[in-house]
């Protein structure tokens, strides 16, 4: 169903009078308006009400499911719970499909041969706090500044949270389109030929684009190149555990991906070749005995703490590039 036929079919219900409501969760709704700080107009209020218990009923069919051994994760209701997908997808997520431009492969035979059975680069410092895009689409931006931030470390042992407002701002000649969406390639290519980026600090973020406010002498962090991955978990899986911190773009196909809360993220609609988000993979892992095949990556995602394992999400691994997860990662040379 399109966002637009099911706006329509909503309208018309208010319209004709049966829109109906369960009375049942009037508290929760005025809880979770209160959270979250939500207001509408009469009108407007009933539609969001009516996408938000379709979303409640959806999370808690998931999630009794998950009780029988179903799935291996849970949802919860969150912020974004009087949102379609397409809104979601349309307001919080949204790059470019570009031509994968395949670089250097990392194998094992050059890293040693074994990698390890997991790597958690949060827990070696590699990794700026969660932060929230808001309604920008920008995640492009904090995934490319997260994997800077870590070579950064690596090189000097200062962690500086870097400004993702400088490149929605100034990366547009280069071709990114500010809020509207973002190509972390493009992203890289801006600070390899702008000389460098500024910190959060100097360049803070605003959620909305704005006039270019660079000032090279605040340059916080530069680069000499980025490394396009081949579509391949074994070389990400290879640069995450010997690099650090990965930009990689996914698939965000249901509003599964909206609501998750914990457990390894898995979607039967994604795709393993489509991206329309971007998130910093900082490690992998996997639950229970190795045996089991219940491997994950660990991605830092930028909705905030209140979103996931606090900003945080476990996603399958090893099971054919689920959610393009191998399809479009970077990582910068500093």
């Amino acid at each position: 169903m399109t966002l637009a036929f099911f706006l329509t079919i909503l309208c018309l219900g208010v319209a004709s009078g049966v829109l109906t409501l369960d009375p049942r969760l009037d508290a929760e709704w005025e809880e979770w308006k209160e959270k979250y700080e939500k207001s509408y107009s009469k009108e407007n209020e009933e539609l969001r009400r009516s996408v938000w218990e379709e979303n409640m009923k959806m999370i808690k069919h998931h999630n009794e499911e998950n009780s029988l051994g179903k799935n291996g994760y849970t949802m919860e209701i969150n912020e974004f719970g009087d949102m379609t997908v397409e809104e979601f997808r349309k307001t919080m997520n949204y790059i470019p499909v570009q031509t994968h431009r395949e670089g250097r492969s990392i194998r094992k035979r050059e890293v040693g041969g074994v990698l390890p059975k997991s790597v958690n680069w949060r827990k070696k410092g590699y990794v700026t706090s969660v932060r929230k895009q808001a309604y920008c689409n920008s995640c492009w931006a904090f995934a490319v500044n997260g994997a800077i931030e870590g070579q950064m470390f690596k090189k000097t042992g200062n962690l500086t949270r870097l400004s993702v407002q400088n490149l929605v701002d100034c990366s547009k000649p280069h071709g990114n389109n500010g809020c509207d969406w973002g190509d972390p390639y493009i992203a890289y290519e801006y600070v390899l030929h702008n000389g460098g980026v500024e910190a959060e600090a100097t360049y803070p973020y605003d959620g909305e684009e704005g006039p270019c406010r660079y000032n090279p002498k605040y340059s916080a962090a530069n680069i000499t190149g980025f490394v396009s991955l081949p579509k391949s978990e074994e070389s990400l899986m290879a640069a995450v555990a010997t690099i650090g911190p990965i930009s990689a773009g996914i698939d965000i196909a249901s509003n599964y991906f909206m609501f998750y809360k914990k457990g390894i993220f898995h979607d039967p609609k994604c795709s393993n070749d489509t991206v329309n988000h971007v998130v910093l993979v900082v490690g992998y892992g996997f639950e229970g005995n190795e045996t089991d095949g219940n491997n994950y990556w660990l991605v830092k995602n930028s909705y905030g703490k209140q979103w996931g394992l606090r900003g945080y999400m476990k996603m399958t691994k090893d099971q054919n590039n689920h959610c393009a997860i191998a399809s479009y990662a970077h990582y910068p040379i500093v």
